[in-house]
């Protein structure tokens, strides 16, 4: 009976929410107000850092011909609609060229990694791939594909310009991508892949449902600043004549003979860009926060 009654108080006790001691309270608010003092201390340099280039960048003698050159809000209203209508291409562009991005720099990753002596020919492949398209760059590659292909005359082979130049990103960004999905498959410890295999699986399937979802939560931050890296670059197919915001920005500049629409585009780049690089510096300190805490 006294058994069963101190195992009871035992288990109330232990069921009972915990509560902070008066002392980790006190520490919990020194903590808090230290975070805001630093917090101000930071925000009130940022201001003053700030307001000092303004002043000294407003009160230098060019200022009136910069500010009539680039910041012409007459110029930047009549160039809007324009460079909003040629940005919708832009993003269009990458939203299509990310999804095939992941798909084609995941194989070729996975054709890299590949031990079995038949695939051979397909990781030298991959190999050439990778160095060859990296060490070309982008906006070259724009430009020979972007004229390139379409002077072929080639019979069925499209002749857009738009594209060619959707398949030079791609084909530049894959090669990028497959880099950071290898590392992120050789980051996964050799032992999940012996353990999948004492388990019965084949190498493919320890590659498929054990290496491979390892390695993409790991390299989500990489591949996202990467993707931030795409956003912009989707710039470079004004070269072939596409018209997309850059080029729209391009053609007023140069029959107003006022640089304010590159500001306009500029600005639409830099909202579209901010969130997704605050959203991967998010995702950065979450994993190394799980890593750190042992979770990965």
């Amino acid at each position: 009976m006294t058994d069963t009654s101190s195992a009871g108080a035992s288990g109330a006790s232990t069921g009972a929410a915990w509560t902070p001691s008066l002392r980790e309270l006190e520490r919990r608010a020194v903590r808090r107000r230290q975070r805001r003092r630093s917090l101000l201390v930071a925000s009130g340099l940022v201001a003053l850092v700030l307001l000092a280039l303004g002043v000294a960048v407003t009160s230098s003698p060019g200022w009136p011909n910069v500010k009539e050159l680039f910041f012409s809000w007459e110029h930047a209203r009549e160039a809007f609609p324009d460079v909003l209508a040629g940005f919708w291409l832009n993003v269009k562009l990458f939203l299509v060229c990310e999804v095939v991005i992941l798909v084609l720099g995941l194989l070729v990753a996975l054709a890299r990694v590949a031990r079995s002596p038949w695939l051979a020919p397909v990781r030298v492949l991959a190999v050439v791939y990778t160095d060859l398209l990296r060490g070309i760059p982008t906006l070259l590659l724009v430009l020979m594909l972007g004229f390139g292909m379409p002077a072929l005359g080639l019979q069925g082979v499209p002749i857009s310009g738009t594209f060619w130049a959707g398949v030079a990103l791609v084909l530049s960004y894959s090669a990028y991508v497959a880099e950071v999905f290898r590392a992120g498959i050789d980051s996964v410890h050799p032992s999940q892949v012996a353990s999948a295999q004492a388990l019965g699986l084949s190498r493919p399937q320890a590659l498929r449902f054990v290496v491979v979802p390892q390695a993409v939560r790991r390299v989500v931050p990489p591949l996202l600043n990467d993707f931030v890296s795409l956003q912009k670059d989707t710039a470079l197919v004004s070269a072939v004549a596409v018209f997309d915001a850059v080029f729209a920005a391009r053609d007023s500049a140069a029959y107003n003979f006022n640089y304010t629409p590159y500001v306009v585009v500029a600005c639409f780049f830099v909202v579209l860009t901010v969130p997704l690089a605050r959203l991967t510096d998010w995702l950065q300190r979450r994993w190394l926060a799980r890593e750190r805490a042992g979770q990965l």
